[in-house]
């Protein structure tokens, strides 16, 4: 057994309490604390002077205590100054002992390490880690940066420090133990160090590491170790590319009948398709012919079709004999799903059904034997699709709707229902999010890619203004003549300090000074907090006229198509990315008519927030803007990394190591000619047991 996959119990001064801790960080083994890496560094490697310190600035200082008092007023403190000739600075402690008291005597030399602050009496010191030391010139220093790892409850610095250190001191005895899987030319090329080398220089830095260049992701180290766990993740999807290769999956082949079956279907369509749609059906035509798993994602930005594609991809399953199940991440989704599939399959001879968390009792009784009897052709549904009691007769066919909305584990349990022996259903993924390529590659390179990119013809490009919030009369004003035309208008509030509820309050008070500024327009509300029902029930008033002004927060953004809908105002634009502001956008410009888009900003706006919003109001181009903001967010904030279904690195920062991607893609690929034996033992390092779920 290699010494370093023997657990973090075996170390000197880990009990077995303390290994439970580091157990909640994900720290069982010797390598697991290597690869633990430090949050920030503090720099202890001089002492300041007294004097030179600034507000804001964390030093290692030291000098004489001149007197220590204990402040009652306010919240109890015991307040000791020091000063060193050069200064004097307040130490503050809220919590402190009677032997605290009698120690730090006026006289006494101390050293201490903290933040500067400014108090009520000058700098100060809140709580500082200090030592009572011989005399104010013998201020202890360290030889290198100090650590500061991430922690848990009932764990300090110093038991991770030493537990990190004994570790590392094992792997400079036998640096064998640390097997690097990057081959010697590449780390060459990009100048990398060596992976024992980047472990040693992230935990104990020498001199010659500056403290801006460890905190800014600079250091090759760093970078070493980002492009390693990028190119972990890459060769993950890609290994999962290849073992879905070896899988079975139904031939779509109907013949003759399946050839009518599909004129039909495209002859009854009220509208043509575009050559965009013709292209991405083609491609899904050939995938569901071969005897391997479709695995293939379609891009398209809002509006440009993708459900009426995923239609036809449908009834090539259903005319093969097989049934199709349709996962869409809201009811309300699910709901328009289930509209326009009973439209387009009104003329052949199959059931749609619908199965959400909503329907109970007999009516869910009646689709669970449809869908294990056969006589249900396509469900369509939430998350609920895949519970326990839903069992498939025949499933064929996997259709996922803004798939980045569920959780990996979810996408997994579907795809697990239809897997019969050594045969899977064919998935079909579809996103309006349009991705750039250099994240798509990492984030989907399990997949095929397809991109619907033109709009249908007649679609108007939406008129979009940038207005200062002073001019919210004026847009007030413009409401009432719109609903006066009998049109109607979506009023977005947008996020607030990343808090549903405070979003809920500012939506609740929007609508609350609508309703009395604008007493003859029919106003409702929208929000993240309301039942599923309540919302349904809203977009159902919504889209048949019933209402004429819906203030809305983001929840909109992947929700219902209302034609008649071509106004829409979007509060303090500059709070969201511009992927999110212009799927918001694609809720309007359903209908023949101009359609138009506020974005009302806060003044004043800073230089970037007003490009970014320059860059919405001169394009439509879901493409375009979504490259405009990689370049401007950073791609953490353009793949929301916060989504449940994203990666999560544990070193590797996509804002910061965007600059690697390219690299991990041209290197991964070679990897599986020149180091076949490394792909396994690298993903093994970095994905530990999240491998499966890459499959999805």
């Amino acid at each position: 057994m290699n010494a370093l996959n023997q657990p973090v119990g075996i170390l000197t001064g880990i009990g077995s309490q303390t290994a439970n801790r580091l157990q909640k960080l994900g720290l069982y083994t010797l390598q697991d604390l290597l690869f633990h890496l430090p949050l920030r560094y503090e720099d202890r490697t001089r002492a300041y002077a007294i004097g030179s310190l600034k507000p804001g600035m964390t030093a290692l200082i030291s000098g004489k205590i001149e007197f220590i008092d204990v402040l009652d007023k306010g919240r109890k403190s015991l307040i000791c100054r020091i000063s060193d000739g050069t200064g004097f600075i307040n130490l503050r402690f809220f919590h402190f002992s009677a032997n605290q008291h009698n120690t730090l005597k006026p006289g006494t030399a101390i050293s201490c390490f903290a933040e500067a602050r400014y108090g009520f009496a000058g700098l100060e010191m809140i709580h500082p880690e200090y030592k009572i030391i011989a005399d104010a010139s013998d201020c202890i220093t360290q030889s290198r940066l100090t650590p500061v790892y991430p922690l848990t409850e009932g764990l300090n610095q110093n038991v991770v420090r030493k537990a990190v250190a004994q570790a590392l001191d094992l792997c400079q005895q036998a640096p064998e133990l640390l097997t690097d899987w990057i081959p010697e030319p590449v780390l060459t090329h990009y100048h990398y160090p060596s992976l024992s080398d980047a472990i040693q220089t992230l935990h104990a830095p020498d001199e010659s590491v500056s403290i801006e260049a460890l905190q800014n992701g600079s250091v090759p180290a760093l970078k070493r170790l980002a492009f390693e766990e990028l190119l972990a993740h890459y060769l993950s999807l890609r290994t999962t590319r290849h073992k879905a290769k070896a899988w079975q999956a139904p031939s779509f082949f109907a013949g003759q009948a399946g050839k009518i079956a599909t004129e039909h279907f495209l002859n009854a369509l009220p509208f043509q398709l575009t050559g965009a749609q013709q292209r991405v059906i083609a491609d899904i035509e050939a995938d569901c012919l071969s005897q391997q798993p479709m695995m293939r994602l379609v891009q398209g930005d809002v509006g440009s079709g993708k459900t009426v594609v995923s239609a036809y991809a449908a009834l090539l399953a259903l005319t093969a004999g097989y049934q199709v199940a349709v996962m869409a991440p809201t009811e309300l989704l699910a709901e328009q799903h289930k509209r326009n599939f009973s439209a387009w399959f009104d003329g052949f001879d199959t059931q749609v059904l619908y199965l959400t968390g909503q329907v109970k009792g007999n009516a869910r009784k009646d689709v669970l034997q449809a869908l294990e009897d056969g006589s249900a052709g396509i469900i369509i549904g939430t998350h609920a699709l895949f519970q326990d009691a839903v069992n498939f007769h025949r499933l064929g066919l996997i259709i996922i709707d803004e798939q980045h909305r569920f959780g990996v584990h979810q996408r997994l349990a579907l795809r697990e229902k239809g897997q019969q022996n050594d045969s899977r259903p064919h998935q079909l993924v579809m996103t309006a999010t349009p991705i750039p390529r250099t994240l798509a590659m990492l984030q989907y390179s399990d997949l095929d890619i397809s991109i619907i990119d033109e709009l249908p013809p007649g679609r108007k490009p939406i008129v979009t203004s940038v207005i200062p919030a002073e001019r919210r009369d004026a847009v007030i004003e413009r409401i009432s003549g719109w609903v006066d035309k009998k049109k109607q208008v979506y009023w977005v509030c947008t996020l607030i300090e990343e808090s549903e509820v405070l979003q809920c309050e500012a939506a609740e008070k929007t609508a609350a000074r609508l309703t009395e500024a604008l007493p003859n327009v029919r106003i409702a509300l929208i929000h993240g907090r309301m039942k599923s029902s309540e919302k349904d029930a809203v977009m159902q008033d919504f889209k048949n006229h019933r209402i004429d002004l819906l203030v809305a927060t983001t929840v909109i953004e992947v929700g219902v198509d209302v034609p008649n809908a071509g106004l829409m105002i979007i509060e303090n634009p500059e709070r969201l990315g511009l992927s999110q502001l212009h799927q918001l956008r694609g809720r309007v410009g359903r209908g023949s008519d101009d359609s138009y888009c506020l974005l009302m900003y806060q003044a004043p706006l800073s230089d970037t927030a007003r490009h970014r919003l320059g860059v919405l109001r001169d394009s439509n181009d879901g493409f375009v803007i979504a490259e405009k903001d990689l370049e401007l967010r950073g791609p953490g904030e353009v793949m929301g990394t916060r989504q449940t279904g994203q990666m999560h690195f544990k070193i590797a920062d996509l804002t910061r190591d965007a600059d690697v991607l390219a690299a991990v893609q041209k290197i991964g690929d070679r990897f599986f000619i020149q180091s076949p034996q490394s792909v396994q033992p690298l993903c093994d390092r970095w994905l530990n047991a999240t491998t499966e779920y890459s499959e999805v």
